[in-house]
């Protein structure tokens, strides 16, 4: 089995004016919103983003930057509930 890295840049790109979801690595926090741009070190820019906690909106919070480090996953959001896998081994 090949296993070669892939780079996500160009789902990033596809994903560009599309909503998205973007769950951070600490707590329950996911910030869903439009994809207005990603630059080269992944950087993510969002605008109309609501943000949840533990599945709860906590309010609206317009435009906002998401450092590449914090981002734990992204998703298209195509109206599905979205929920991490237990990963056993």
């Amino acid at each position: 089995m090949n296993s070669a890295p892939i780079n996500p840049r160009p789902m990033l790109q596809s994903l560009v004016n599309e909503a998205v979801i973007i769950r951070l690595k600490w707590g329950q926090t996911e910030y869903h919103g439009r994809l207005v741009s990603v630059d080269s070190y992944m950087n993510i820019q969002l605008s109309n983003t609501e943000e949840y906690i533990d599945g709860k909106s906590t309010g609206t919070l317009g435009q906002v930057l998401i450092r590449c480090n914090n981002v734990l996953w992204i998703s298209a959001d195509k109206g599905t509930k979205q929920e991490d896998t237990k990963m056993e081994g």
